[in-house]
């Protein structure tokens, strides 16, 4: 019974180009995922933020005018009318 059961490995093809390449593409947007989350995550360095300060600062001197309401149109009510059987 045992020699039977073949336990030699499965025959698998060679990786084509084009499946190396979506392997490594994958792996390096994987790569770069994690670097974009870890930006987020980490610390931003002082000169940064001195400069985000002088951003906010500039922004709230900005004088936001005020918003003019558009002028209503005058609303006829609908006559209802009754459907003949």
């Amino acid at each position: 019974m045992a020699a039977e059961l073949d336990f030699s490995p499965p025959e698998v093809p060679e990786p084509t180009f084009m499946e190396n390449m979506l392997r490594y593409g994958l792996f390096f947007g994987a790569i770069f995922q994690l670097i974009c989350v870890l930006a987020i995550i980490l610390p931003i360095s002082k000169s940064h933020k001195t400069d985000s300060d002088n951003f906010e600062s500039k922004s709230s001197e900005v004088v936001k005018k005020p918003k003019v309401a558009a002028p209503q149109l005058s609303k006829k009510p609908k006559k209802e009318t009754k459907k003949k059987r």
